[in-house]
Formats: structure tokens, C-alpha cells, sequence
């Protein structure tokens, strides 16, 4: 059954909103689109697209939460695989890898709504990852000497760092030196 009256209204439109979001950013980039824009392509003026969210700010951290739950609903394969595979897709979404670092680097001021985003991203990614990489060790598919929780937080730097660089140089290959610097830690290299 749909939604009905004007919560389920509210929500549906909400959605329109990220979804629109979503696309012209990662087309045109973070930089490039300003909020008249996001708007105007969903048929409203800047502070009744803003009722949705709040504040600017907010908006942006929505977009971040809507392509975190795109991202992990297509997850396959090993966690280091996983993850390794949405960092290559996100090369096909500067501007999307453009709004998270712009948003990481305003997460350091605990007022900024990025803020609990990131804390929370990085809890549950870190946690989420750590158990699949337990899980894989106790299937005997990742050796007993690596130490999960470390191994998600350095993965998760490792890749936000390597997003910031190819901002800057997008001829690095990102999920290339992931896949490198994996197989180093887990004492496969040459493989």
C-alpha cells in the first residue's frame, strides 16, 4: 500500500529531492551546484526545498546517507572486494566524491551537521566491516594474524585519503592501490 496523507507526502518528496540531488551532483559536481539549482530541478523555491532538511548543510549530509544506502545494497564478494568495487564505481561520481570530502573536511567542527554523519559512518562502516572480516577469518579465508578492527580503519582511511588525492589526480587508479596495499597486509603480496 502507497503512502497516504501528508507525512507519506512529505517523505515521498523528500526522496524526490535526494534523488535529484544525487544525480546533478554527480553529474555537475558539489562545487558547481548550488541549492537554487537542486531547486529548481525538483520544482521548488530554495527555502521550500530547504523545509525538507534544514539547512544546507543538512541537505548535503542527506545526499551522503542516501548514496551510503545505495552503496550497501549492492555489496558482493569479499568485505576487501566489497569495498574495493564501490571505490571504483565512485570514480564514475566525482562529484559525489567531491561533496564527501568537502563534508569530511567540515566534520572536523563537531557543530557542523557533517559531524555525527562521519562518526556514525565510520562506526558502523568500521564495525560492519570488522565482523565480515571475523567472519572470513573464522571460515578460514583470511589469515588468523590480522587484526579486523585495524584492518577496517586503515582501509576506510586508506580509501578517504586516496578519494581526496584523486580529486586532485583522477589518473591514480584508486581501487588499484587498495587491491595493492590489501594483498601487502594480509601477507599476499606477489599474488
Amino acid at each position: 500500500m502507497g503512502k497516504r496523507g501528508p507525512y507519506g507526502k512529505g517523505i515521498e518528496r523528500r526522496e524526490q529531492i535526494l534523488d535529484a540531488a544525487l544525480r546533478i551532483i554527480a553529474e555537475r559536481g558539489y562545487l558547481a551546484t548550488s541549492v537554487a539549482e537542486l531547486a529548481e530541478a525538483v520544482g521548488l523555491s530554495q527555502s521550500g526545498l530547504l523545509h525538507y532538511f534544514g539547512s544546507k548543510e543538512e541537505l548535503f549530509v542527506a545526499v551522503l546517507r542516501k548514496r551510503d544506502e545505495s552503496d550497501a545494497g549492492s555489496l558482493s564478494g569479499t568485505a576487501a572486494e566489497a569495498f574495493i568495487e564501490v571505490i571504483r564505481r565512485n570514480t564514475t561520481v566525482p562529484g559525489l566524491i567531491e561533496l564527501f570530502t568537502h563534508m569530511l573536511a567540515d566534520a572536523a567542527d563537531p557543530r557542523h551537521p557533517a559531524h555525527e554523519y562521519m562518526l556514525e559512518r565510520y562506526r558502523i562502516g568500521t564495525e560492519g566491516f570488522a565482523r565480515v572480516l571475523c567472519e572470513e577469518q573464522a571460515a578460514g579465508e583470511l589469515p588468523a594474524h590480522i587484526d579486523p578492527h585495524a584492518a577496517a580503519v586503515s582501509f576506510f582511511a586508506l580509501a578517504d585519503g586516496l578519494q581526496a588525492r584523486w580529486l586532485i589526480d583522477p589518473g591514480i587508479d584508486m581501487a588499484a592501490h587498495l587491491e595493492r596495499w590489501w594483498r601487502h597486509y594480509i601477507g599476499q603480496v606477489g599474488q
